[in-house]
Order: structure tokens, then C-alpha cells, then sequence
């Protein structure tokens, strides 16, 4: 199903629908002055980039970018686009797939989640609701905002005119169109779904990969003129070099120690559901100077210590963080990104944006080591996701 919870509040602007009409001309004469270049070279993923998915994700079979729909992930673009005409060929290769292609993205997921800010085009077969339809919805997720042209009951997502979706397993053609946080969808060669005021208006584009087996061809993209200065607010956030550290499929690159019950693979979430007992997980390649990123959540009714579920380079992060630091509060079920950085001697933590430590001295820290996750204690449960690295050294 389509992962996307609709939101309210918005409207469609008179201004919008103006601006859409005018969409199709202005970017059509805009057009005619730039090369188109292809995204995909048919042979590999080079200019393409692994946000948070397992390694055979995507691939390359036939000239085609095959996706296996596991783990929940994105794959995006090495560079931002700002002003472009995206054209891509894809199909299901099995009824009632779910998948999507991200425009103006960020390279990062959002806190607890697969997913990107980013405005979505949707790309599903053969299922429809209340709020979703099979044919070409276009909507903002994740503090990505847009208006929609052809909304419902006051939600940010823009539903198609009209149905020109063919079914799994034939192939589709999407040609979307983005200028000045405009954008407008053509399934099959017509328009049929418009946005407006979108935020961000130049990022990544990504191809989505969410739990069935999908294939893109003949990706091509054709840049137009664009706005030189945008607030930074509409630009996506740097991609920082992370690189994912769990598959989302199995526990390839890390080690178990004591009872392999403690820990369940579920999709992009590591979970440690408080069953078997003290057990450990400690990656199997080592980290010298780093910075980590853990997202993680408390999903019992109690939380705990997390600082004693986490060790990198040898130690917990309850022996290298100020004990004295002020505490930053969780709640059940909330989820939290841990960021910390280690050069050195020395370590910096943020927990929700909230400083932990600066350049805080750390004594008898090894130059190097590897990722411990610990079970908590007392029979606490707690999650992780985006497990992501970027080493310094």
C-alpha cells in the first residue's frame, strides 16, 4: 500500500491553476534550448548513489535498472536538479507493486523512516482507496510541502484528471515536468496530474524501492533555466557521504553474540524486541575516525539507558558522554537520531539536535573498532535504523 498518510489544511490556489496552464508552454520553449542527457548508462548505477538499501537492491539486468523491492529504500541521483523534464519507462513485474520516483529530494532519510523529503510521483499498480488512486498521484512527504491542483477533503495530494495506467507487468511512461516548484505528470503521453509551490524545489531525484520487484528504463533528463538564488529552505540538505551500515534484508556484516533470537530483521528497522536474553551485535568491519548516525526508539512502555545499547570503537557511549550532561527527554515509541562524531581522542554527540558532547576528551580510546548494538537491560525493547557511517580518516 501507498506508504504516504495524507495530511490537511491545504488549498488550492487560483494562482496555482493559472500557473499550471502556463507550466506546459513556458517549459516547452525553455526546452528547446537544452540537450537532453540520459540518467542511466544501461551497463551500471554509475551517477547513482545508495541512499539506505542492501547491496543488490538495484541492479543491472538487461539494460534495465532492476529493483527487488527489498529493503524499503531509495536510490537517488549523485547530483541536484533544480529546473528539469524527467522521462522514465517503468513496470511491475508483479500485480499490485508499489514503488515511486522522488523529485527535489534530500539525500537523507527522515528520522525513523526509509523514506526522503521529497516530492513524490507515484508509481503503483492496480490499487486504489479513499486516498490513493493507481494512476499517477502526486504528493509532498516527509516536510516536503505542495499544493495540490485536483485534491481531496483539503490534502497536499494532487490526484490524476483521468485513468492511463496499464497493468503489471507492461510498461508505463512518466514524464514529469518541474520548474519553480511547479510540477505536472504525464502518464502515457497526457498530463493528467499538477502541483503547485512545492518546497523543496531543487534536490535529487530517486527511485524508491518498497517491497516488489520493479524495473526502470530509459531514464532521461533535460534541464531548463533555473532561479539562480533559492531560500535554503528549498534546497535539499547536503548529502554528508553517508553510507549504510545494515542491509535491511539479514545480518550480513555483523556478528552475533549470545542468543540470535534477541534481534529481528524487519525491513529497514533493526529490532531488538526484548526475547532471549543479553546478546550483542558487533560489526564485522572496524571504524577509526567516523561519524555515526543511529536512529532508535524505545518500543515498550518503558525506555532505558540507551547510551549503554551503543558502543563504536571499543567503548560505550556511557563511558565516552559527559554523565553529567543534561538528559534529553524520550517517550515510547518516539523516535530519535543519534549523530556522533569521534576524531581521535575526542568525540561530539548530538541527540535530536540536542549537544551531548563537544570535542569532549575521551581517555584510553582505541584507534580503531567496530560497532557494538547491545540488548538492553531489564527486558526492554528498542529499534534502530539508518545504522549510517561516513569515515574521516
Amino acid at each position: 500500500m501507498p506508504h504516504s498518510i495524507p495530511r490537511f489544511g491545504s488549498a488550492i490556489l487560483a494562482a496555482g491553476l493559472l500557473a499550471s496552464a502556463a507550466l506546459s508552454t513556458a517549459t516547452t520553449q525553455a526546452a528547446d534550448e537544452t540537450a537532453v542527457q540520459s540518467l542511466f548508462n544501461g551497463r551500471d548505477l554509475s551517477g547513482w548513489v545508495n541512499i539506505n538499501c542492501a547491496p543488490g537492491t538495484f541492479s543491472v539486468t538487461n539494460g534495465m535498472i532492476h529493483c527487488t523491492g527489498f529493503p524499503t529504500g531509495i536510490l537517488r541521483t549523485e547530483r541536484m536538479y533544480q529546473n528539469f523534464i524527467l522521462e522514465v519507462d517503468w513496470r511491475h513485474l508483479k500485480p499490485k507493486g508499489n514503488s515511486g520516483i522522488y523529485v527535489w529530494a534530500d539525500p537523507i532519510p527522515a528520522v525513523g523512516q526509509p523514506f526522503v523529503r521529497a516530492v513524490e510521483v507515484q508509481v503503483l499498480d492496480g490499487l486504489e482507496g479513499d486516498w490513493f488512486t493507481s494512476d499517477g498521484d502526486v504528493f509532498p512527504i516527509h516536510g516536503a510541502t505542495m499544493v495540490p491542483e485536483n485534491g481531496r477533503k483539503g490534502g497536499d495530494r494532487a490526484f490524476p484528471t483521468e485513468k492511463r495506467m496499464k497493468p503489471s507487468p507492461e510498461w508505463n511512461h512518466y514524464r514529469v515536468e518541474c520548474v519553480d516548484g511547479e510540477i505536472s505528470l504525464a502518464v502515457n503521453g497526457k498530463v493528467v496530474t499538477r502541483g503547485h509551490r512545492s518546497s523543496p524545489r531543487k534536490g535529487y531525484i530517486g527511485l524508491e524501492s518498497e517491497g516488489s520487484p520493479t524495473e526502470f528504463r530509459n531514464l532521461r533528463v533535460q534541464e531548463l533555466p533555473s532561479t539562480p538564488t533559492l531560500e535554503p529552505r528549498q534546497i535539499a540538505v547536503p548529502p554528508e557521504g553517508l553510507q549504510p551500515v545494515y542491509t535491511g534484508v539479514d545480518l550480513t556484516g555483523w556478528t552475533v553474540s549470545g542468543t540470535a533470537e534477541a534481534w529481528a530483521v524487519r525491513d529497514w528497522i533493526l529490532a531488538c524486541p526484548g526475547k532471549g536474553g543479553a546478546s550483542s551485535l558487533t560489526s564485522t568491519v572496524s571504524y577509526g575516525d567516523a561519524e555515526h548516525w543511529i536512529d532508535f526508539r524505545w518500543t515498550g512502555k518503558a525506555v532505558g539507558d540507551w547510551r549503554r545499547c551503543i558502543a563504536l570503537r571499543g567503548l560505550d557511549l556511557a563511558s565516552m558522554l559527559d554523565p553529567e550532561a543534561a538528559p534529553v527527554a524520550l517517550k515510547p515509541g518516539q523516535w530519535s537520531r543519534l549523530r556522533v562524531q569521534i576524531r581521535g581522542n575526542q568525540i561530539s554527540a548530538t541527540l535530536n539536535g540536542v549537544s551531548l558532547a563537544k570535542d569532549r576528551p575521551v581517555t584510553g580510546i582505541p584507534a580503531a573498532g567496530a560497532w557494538v548494538l547491545k540488548s538492553p537491560a531489564d527486558g526492554l525493547s528498542i529499534d534502530f535504523a539508518n545504522l549510517l557511517v561516513k569515515r574521516l580518516d
